[in-house]
């Protein structure tokens, strides 16, 4: 028999990536949208067969349902409908920046969110697999480095503070409930399908549109601060095979090297034949309240346990990044 999936945040970037490999897995993959006037399924042209309710799926596509983790009943009627084996929860407010001004909502989606599936799930009397999206801003001012699991967290912003709670709530749950649930702390990760408020995006987006003579000028915030950056469709496959193993644990999903804002910078424009000093401007107004200044994971015990590696170096990554926003300018502009 096929196994089901549900995706929260299938419309993300994370979520369409994860959405290609269970179907290439032959799963039955139902993914949870939010319903709003206007349409935000480009990343899932190629998977979506249909929306809503019951609706049937066929063996190559995934099914949207209307939802909303704010909305307990919604997520309650779906895990009825659905019955899934595996859930993996990816939806949230991803900005950080952004979670400043909207601390609350914030708060809701990332945090209550992951309780209402939970909870959701503990009285369904279902057992499903859980997956629950962490994230490496929940060490913050980070207290080692590299960071592994064992890292003390150090939250810097409303979003890594939701973070850090639907973290130790999967925790909970998994100890006090025998629930199998694993965190996993991806550190960032980026990919053509990257929102464009994103600082990677920013800048391969930039550079592309300053090569096409389409801006002059790219403005972003701190050029110094440093990320482990990595490529999603490499991420997407340690989420599953979390979801395979005999009992629940925590990963942290990394690369284990570190790069600034200005070498991302660096790479993309030097890719075009352009020096980033010539058109990138600081605007303070990028800035966040509190800065996190760096970032670097431990994935040691994702080797060891899942197997796991990333697959795509980070010039790869950025220069991919760059050919596709070239490419999609390019088609814009016809």
């Amino acid at each position: 028999m096929r196994k089901k999936a549900l995706i929260t945040g299938i419309t993300g970037q994370d979520g369409s990536y994860l959405a290609e490999l269970l179907l290439e897995k032959d799963y039955e993959v139902h993914g949870l949208a939010r319903r709003s006037s206007s349409f935000n399924r480009g990343r899932l042209d190629q998977v979506v067969d249909a929306e809503g309710g019951s609706a049937g799926v066929s063996l190559s596509h995934a099914v949207l349902h209307y939802g909303d983790l704010c909305d307990a009943s919604s997520v309650n009627r779906l895990l009825r409908e659905i019955r899934p084996d595996e859930i993996y929860n990816l939806a949230a407010q991803s900005d950080v920046k952004i979670s400043f001004e909207i601390p609350e909502y914030t708060g809701d989606v990332n945090g209550l969110g992951t309780l209402r599936i939970l909870e959701g799930i503990r009285e369904s009397g279902s057992n499903p697999r859980i997956y629950q999206a962490g994230s490496s801003e929940v060490f913050g001012k980070a207290q080692e480095s590299p960071q592994k699991e064992t890292t003390p967290f150090y939250p810097r912003s409303p979003y890594a503070a939701a973070k850090v709670y639907a973290h130790w709530l999967a925790v909970n749950y998994r100890e006090a409930y025998g629930m199998f649930i694993c965190n996993g702390i991806a550190f960032n990760h980026e990919s053509p399908r990257r929102g464009e408020n994103f600082v990677s995006r920013k800048i391969t987006l930039g550079a592309a549109a300053i090569k096409l003579g389409l801006q002059s000028k790219l403005a972003l915030g701190n050029l110094e601060a440093q990320r482990d950056w990595g490529y999603a469709k490499d991420y997407v496959e340690a989420m599953w095979r979390m979801l395979q193993q005999e009992q629940p644990d925590d990963f942290v999903v990394a690369t284990g090297e570190t790069r600034s804002v200005r070498d991302f910078c660096e790479a993309a424009f030097g890719y075009l034949g352009m020096d980033y000093r010539d058109y990138v401007v600081v605007d303070p107004a990028y800035f966040r309240p509190t800065e996190v200044d760096r970032l670097v994971g431990d994935a040691s015990k994702a080797r060891r346990v899942l197997g796991w590696s990333p697959q795509t170096s980070f010039r790869e990554l950025v220069h991919l990044m760059v050919d596709s926003d070239l490419e999609l300018l390019k088609c814009q502009c016809r």
